[in-house]
């Protein structure tokens, strides 16, 4: 008790004030700290549940990103594939008509070279007529007489068979 009074302390005071801390320290316990506790536990399973649902739409923003990326390389793909249908139908659409397009013209330059060879026969045959009108003429004026036809012919036809082989007509 000494030290007490050395400081100036009253002990009966002392002890209800302790009492008095002690029964407002239950009492505050009893009525406002369990209610502040609990408020601060039901704000923090808020925010923990605030958080769960934050990394839940994180993920389902992924899940969308991701989903999406699928989509848009299954997309790109699919056009890939029209284009290259589409640049395969071109080529063979084209190589069709570059094949018709040569056997038109492989058959337009037959007909050309077999118009040209009958031309060729035509204007051979009427060449030989003219050489066997020139050659009766010749002949006639040779001989200073007409020739009847049967000996005409004949001298045609002669003429004709030397002339046949050493003009062939070439291709």
């Amino acid at each position: 008790m000494q030290f007490f009074e050395a400081f100036g302390v009253d002990v009966p005071k002392l002890a209800f004030q302790i009492i008095n801390f002690l029964l407002l320290l239950y009492l505050l316990n009893r009525f406002l700290f369990k209610r502040v506790f609990d408020l601060l536990d039901e704000r923090s399973s808020k925010i923990s549940k605030g958080l769960e649902d934050a990394e839940a739409a994180a993920r389902d923003r992924e899940l969308a990103r991701a989903e999406r990326e699928a989509a848009v390389a299954e997309a790109r793909k699919e056009a890939n594939q029209m284009i290259a249908r589409a640049n395969k139908i071109a080529e063979d659409t084209r190589n069709e008509i570059l094949t018709s397009a040569r056997t038109e013209a492989e058959k337009v330059s037959t007909r050309a070279r077999e118009e040209i060879v009958a031309e060729k026969d035509r204007a051979m045959a009427e060449i030989r007529g003219q050489v066997a009108d020139l050659a009766l003429a010749a002949a006639g004026k040779l001989v200073r007489h007409e020739m009847d036809d049967p000996t005409q012919r004949r001298l045609v036809e002669e003429f004709l068979a030397e002339v046949k082989p050493t003009t062939k007509p070439s291709n």
